[in-house]
C-alpha cells in the first residue's frame, strides 16, 4: 500500500490554490483539487460530503472570494457572507470527518487599521479594522478563531492559520476593478506601454506601503506547513519583512516592463491602509524565508501575464 497522505486543497481554481497544486512540493501528496463545478463551497451539505467520502489526511484552505479596494467597497455583503460560510463549511466539515491537519489561509486584512508595525499576530482583533475591506477581514478572523476554538477542544487537531503579506504572481486576477494592486500595475503600465501613452495615473499619493510576496513561494511555505504543522504556532505571519512605497512599485515594474511614462496621482481615490508590514519573527523561527526576489518574480509574473492575460 503506498504511503502518500492525501491533501484537499480548497480554491485550486485560484491563485493560491493553483500555485499549490504547481508546486514541486506537491508531488509528494495525492492532491485533491475541486473546481467549483464540482464541489460549492458555500454549499455546507456538499462539502461535508465531500470531505466525509475522501477522508484527506490534511486540508489547505485557500478559498474564498477575494478583490481589490474596488470589490470589497462595491459588495461588503458577498465579502462577509461567502466568505464565512466557506470558511465555517470547510473547516467544520474536516474536523466532522476527524481530518488531523488543516493549514487555514488568512489575510493581512485581519489586522487593525490603527496598529502599529510590524503586524504581529497578536495584535489580531485589538482593534478597529480598515473599514474598506471589513467584511472579508471579519470573515478571515471568523475562520481563524474557529480553528483556535477546535485545538482548545480538540489538543491533537493541528488547524493553523497562516497569515500572508500582499500576493502576486502567475494566476492572479489583472483586471483592475477586481485585482489587487501588484497586478493592477503590470496591467496598467503594460496598456501604457502598448499603446503609446506616456502617463499613467496612481491612486492616492503613492506614499502608502505595501509588502507583496510571490504566490509560487507562498505555495511552499504551505507545503511545509502541511508537512510539519505541529512546529507551526497557532497563527503566523508570512512575508519578506520590509515593503515598498506604492510608488516604488510603479516604477519597479516600469522598470522591468522597459515603460519610461510619467507618473500621475489622483489624490481623490481612497488607498486603505497607509502601511501593512507584517512582523517576521514567528516565521523566522520557523526557518523559513521566501526564495523569489521581487524583479524576478514581477518578471515571472509578467510572463504569465502575456501568455495567458494580455489582450
Amino acid at each position: 500500500m503506498s504511503d502518500r497522505k492525501t491533501v484537499l486543497v480548497t480554491g485550486g481554481g485560484g491563485m493560491v490554490g493553483r500555485n499549490v497544486c504547481e508546486h514541486p512540493d506537491a508531488a509528494g501528496w495525492t492532491v485533491l483539487a475541486p473546481r467549483r463545478a464540482e464541489l460549492d463551497l458555500t454549499d455546507g451539505r456538499a462539502v461535508a460530503d465531500y470531505v466525509a467520502a475522501h477522508q484527506p489526511d490534511a486540508v489547505i484552505h485557500a478559498a474564498g472570494r477575494v478583490g481589490g479596494i474596488q470589490a470589497n467597497m462595491a459588495h461588503p455583503v458577498a465579502y462577509l457572507e461567502e466568505n464565512v460560510a466557506i470558511g465555517r463549511n470547510v473547516i467544520m466539515a474536516a474536523y466532522n470527518a476527524g481530518t488531523e491537519t488543516l493549514i487555514n489561509l488568512g489575510s493581512s486584512c485581519m489586522y487593525p487599521r490603527e496598529a502599529p508595525y510590524p503586524l504581529r499576530e497578536d495584535m489580531i482583533l485589538t482593534s478597529a479594522m480598515e473599514p474598506t475591506n471589513e467584511g472579508y477581514a471579519l470573515a478571515k478572523v471568523v475562520a481563524m478563531r474557529l480553528c483556535d476554538y477546535i485545538r482548545r477542544e480538540k489538543p491533537s487537531a493541528q488547524y493553523k492559520t497562516i497569515i500572508p503579506c500582499n500576493l502576486y504572481g502567475p494566476h492572479d486576477k489583472f483586471d483592475p476593478k477586481n485585482s489587487h494592486l501588484l497586478p493592477a500595475i503590470i496591467h496598467k503600465i503594460h496598456g501604457a506601454k502598448t499603446s503609446g501613452a506616456r502617463a499613467v495615473e496612481i491612486w492616492g499619493d503613492g506614499t502608502a506601503r505595501r509588502e507583496f510576496i510571490y504566490a509560487g513561494d507562498l505555495a511552499g511555505a504551505l507545503w511545509k506547513a502541511a508537512a510539519d504543522p505541529a512546529a507551526l504556532e497557532g497563527a503566523m505571519n508570512i512575508g519578506l519583512g520590509y515593503d515598498l512605497a506604492i510608488n516604488e512599485y510603479y516604477e519597479m515594474v516600469a522598470e522591468v516592463l522597459g515603460w519610461q511614462g510619467r507618473f500621475t496621482h489622483d489624490l481623490s481615490k481612497p488607498v486603505g491602509m497607509k502601511q501593512k508590514l507584517s512582523s517576521i519573527e514567528r516565521q523566522t523561527a520557523w526557518g523559513w524565508a521566501p526564495p523569489t526576489d521581487l524583479r524576478a518574480g514581477i518578471a515571472q509574473t509578467y510572463a504569465h501575464y502575456l501568455a495567458h492575460a494580455a489582450s
